[in-house]
């Protein structure tokens, strides 16, 4: 696609993928890029503008991750971030030292409003710290703009050279301006017009997919999840019956869901698709069997998929494309977006093996965002019920089973998920109803249960018992890069609680998961 780009280059940080989401929230595409990429191959993306991400380095010390010189010299307006900002000033003849004291969390500033950074920005204002060092002497041509009572460079700015340094996190909703100062740096500082719409993107995605298939067959791994359905709405207004959506069911899928995607994609369903259901439950089980580590079994349920996927397409014959429902968090996670530590390797990213038996892997959603993803479907005309269904893995209940991976262990995850997500649901209804549809303010985005890899001793029936601990996950986020755990009614937990260890064969115990992301992820593995 012709488009006005910002450019994220990734120097380790830990948000420098919300970075990317808010620069997109501004109608702006956006892309990482390790702080590694060549300084011609930047220049080569023509970009509008240039953001340095944070990270867990101090820019003065030996090794630490730096750029080039060049960059500042393109004429091309450049935002530093926390560590992107000290290492802005270090590049360019300031001095970055270690601060007296470090600052961390919510922290008052006083801003320059007749910077066009702060426009329409308080001048007493909040902002997210979390800095050891500090700019201690700026570099020549810059000024401060901002400051705390322990930062006196809380921001600074050479304004003619379009270059900016912002020491605290604006991208972070600690800091509640924070999205109004990245607007105003990529809309009216690097004058991007805002064109990055979902309407657009679908129609010339479309537009693409028909020229790269041409007349060739393309086979989609239709997982029934919201990425592989709008992956599937896509390409099936681009090529029609040139594809073949193949449904693996590797038995690692929620309870009744291979039924419910049978029923939307199959014969009878709402799309007009040349639809396959594979089941493959035994085989999935046979490859996982005493493999424990969470990697590995992400590894061998994509390469698995690929391997029937293959099969599938020469009973099919002369398929050239491979389709995946791949967002931009499975690549970023998966570490190919930029300069972050692998997380986990997603099976349709970092878990395919090293050779696959198709000309070539189309993913149309690549670079979009969860969230973007739901506005596409929409876009598409897609069921709603469809698009606003919850999230699901591709390697589905085989990373919310902590441990080995069983037959009879799946059966408690689906049975357990089934009572807690039909719980959740009653409660939030009921609410609506209560009051005139709102939905609850402590609904979830994302909400499972998952098994984890205890056992402890119980009672039942004045017995002793020696079962399985199960584990609720709930969470609210906009875009599934961050989240924090829903804070569900402790009434509606307790029937969860009740019904799970009275109706679930092999459970004792139930634990509720409190953590957020980061530091932890939104799955169990």
């Amino acid at each position: 696609m012709d488009k006005e780009t910002v450019l994220v280059i990734d120097f380790g940080g830990q948000y420098n993928q919300l970075v990317a989401r808010r620069v997109r929230e501004c109608n702006v595409y956006c892309e990482i890029y390790s702080y590694k990429t060549d300084i011609e191959k930047i220049k080569a993306m023509n970009p509008k503008g240039i953001i340095l991400t944070g990270g867990p380095s101090s820019c003065y010390e030996e090794g630490a991750a730096k750029c080039s010189p060049e960059l500042f010299n393109l004429g091309v307006p450049v935002l530093g971030l926390c560590y992107g900002a000290q290492l802005m000033n270090h590049v360019l003849g300031g001095e970055v030292a270690r601060a007296s004291a470090r600052e961390y969390g919510k922290t008052d500033i006083k801003v320059d409003t007749s910077s066009e950074l702060f426009k329409d920005v308080p001048e007493k204002t909040v902002c997210w710290m979390s800095h050891f060092d500090y700019v201690k002497r700026m570099a020549p041509g810059f000024k401060s703009v901002a400051n705390s009572a322990n930062c006196p460079v809380a921001a600074c700015e050479n304004a003619e050279k379009k270059l900016y340094g912002i020491q605290f996190h604006p991208e972070v909703l600690h800091t509640p301006y924070g999205s109004k100062m990245l607007f105003n740096f990529v809309r009216n500082i690097c004058g991007c017009e805002g064109s990055w719409k979902m309407e657009a993107f679908a129609k010339e995605t479309i537009e693409n997919i028909k020229k790269k298939v041409g007349n060739g067959k393309v086979l989609l791994a239709l997982s029934g999840g919201v990425d592989s359905s709008v992956a599937a709405g896509l390409l099936s207004k681009a090529i029609g019956k040139q594809l073949t959506c193949v449904f693996v069911d590797h038995g690692l899928l929620r309870k009744n869901e291979a039924e419910e995607v049978e029923a939307i994609f199959g014969k009878n369903g709402d799309f007009d698709l040349n639809f396959v259901h594979v089941d493959a439950k035994e085989r999935f089980y046979g490859k996982l069997a005493g493999v424990t580590e969470p990697e590995r079994k992400r590894k061998i349920i994509g390469e698995e998929f690929i391997r029937v996927f293959e099969e599938e397409s020469k009973k099919i014959g002369a398929v050239d494309f491979l389709a995946q429902g791949t967002i931009y968090p499975d690549v970023v996670e998966s570490g190919l977006g930029g300069e972050s530590a692998v997380i986990k390797s997603h099976h349709n990213v970092g878990g395919l093996p090293d050779y696959v038996d198709f000309k070539e892997i189309i993913e149309p959603l690549r670079n979009l965002f969860k969230d973007e993803v739901r506005k596409v479907g929409l876009e598409l005309g897609l069921p709603r019920n469809l698009i606003f269904r919850q999230p699901f893995p591709g390697p589905g209940l085989g990373i919310r089973i902590i441990g080995d991976v069983t037959a009879d262990k799946v059966r408690i995850v689906q049975d357990a998920d089934y009572i807690y997500r039909e719980e959740v649901d009653k409660a939030a209804e009921e609410y609506r109803k209560a009051h005139n549809g709102e939905d609850p303010t402590w609904m979830p985005n994302q909400y499972f249960a998952a098994l984890s890899n205890m056992q402890s001793v119980g009672v039942m029936g004045d017995e002793r018992t020696y079962d399985r601990a199960l584990v609720l996950r709930a969470v609210k986020t906009i875009d599934f890069m961050t989240a924090e755990a829903s804070e569900i009614p402790f009434a509606v937990l307790q029937t969860v609680m009740s019904r799970v260890i009275n109706e679930v064969r092999g459970v004792n115990r139930v634990f509720y998961d409190l953590t957020s992301k980061p530091p932890g992820t939104i799955e169990m593995e």
